[in-house]
């Protein structure tokens, strides 16, 4: 590992040598401090000493699996976490979103393509959405004010901001300290999911469309890959104690995309 106090820190939790080397190389060409680690335990040892800003974590590890090294380290950290598998299969890859990975990479990988994905995920900072006055959240395009998309139900109002909260009836949104309340009530969010929270909040009678939200949180070229929105979106109204048969909170647009929904002053209130 060097020494470069200015580099982010990257951790490869990978026990295969080859492959970890490979990443290693990757990632300090793009100009990342590395660590390594071969098995999970020892991975969820390093992400407490150093505090990494990126964790490349394979799914299969020979003591404790992927998973469940992913939903260890989320409470010890905020950062990004791309999962590396050899499965093919869709639900594998659910599995590693829904317990906090940002994303994932597929074996066979090509350095080139990790290291674009890695770049995305840092080439837009995190914030981008602390504040309703920058222009880039104050833009709305064409595309969101079309009369189809946008669904008949009352505007929600503009919300309050105060010293970088936000404030959508039961919602507060800590954009300086990146904290979200619920009634008062600090409510655990990943990374992505405080970003895809604070940037609906921002503004709350867009109709926000998919594309949309992944060039804004995840950054250019990911059109493709709608499906970490949905997931994401998913897990977010989980911990925000949502029914998406009978919403409070976030609203999908079928065929668009989400926008919040009118604000809610009682957190037992019905929408």
């Amino acid at each position: 590992m060097t020494t470069d106090p200015d580099a982010r820190v990257a951790l490869v939790i990978e026990d295969d040598a080859d492959v970890r080397q490979l990443l290693v190389m990757t990632l300090g060409m793009n100009g990342f401090t590395t660590i390594e680690a071969e098995n999970g335990r020892q991975g969820v040892a390093l992400v407490r000493e150093h505090q990494p800003d990126l964790v490349t974590l394979d799914l299969n590890l020979p003591d404790i699996d992927g998973v469940e090294v992913c939903r260890q380290i989320r409470p010890l950290t905020d950062a990004y976490v791309i999962m590396i598998t050899a499965r093919q299969d869709e639900i594998d890859r659910l599995i590693g979103l829904e317990i906090g990975a940002d994303d994932f990479v597929v074996k066979p990988f090509s350095p080139r393509e990790v290291g674009a994905r890695v770049n995305a995920m840092f080439r837009r900072p995190r914030s981008t959405v602390r504040s309703v006055s920058q222009p880039l959240l104050g833009v709305e395009p064409p595309e969101a004010a079309q009369p189809q998309a946008v669904p008949e139900t009352p505007a929600a109002p503009v919300p309050e901001e105060v010293e970088g909260l936000l404030r959508h009836g039961v919602l507060t949104i800590d954009t300086e300290g990146r904290i979200a309340s619920l009634d008062g009530d600090e409510v655990p969010l990943t990374r992505i999911e405080f970003d895809l929270l604070a940037t609906l909040v921002s503004g709350p009678r867009r109709v926000w469309q998919r594309e949309t939200l992944l060039s804004r949180i995840w950054g250019d070229g990911w059109v493709n890959d709608q499906h970490l929105v949905e997931v994401h979106i998913r897990n977010l109204r989980k911990k925000l104690g949502e029914d998406t048969k009978a919403p409070r909170f976030i609203r999908t647009v079928r065929g668009v995309g989400y926008r919040m929904m009118p604000p809610i002053t009682d957190s037992n209130s019905a929408p």
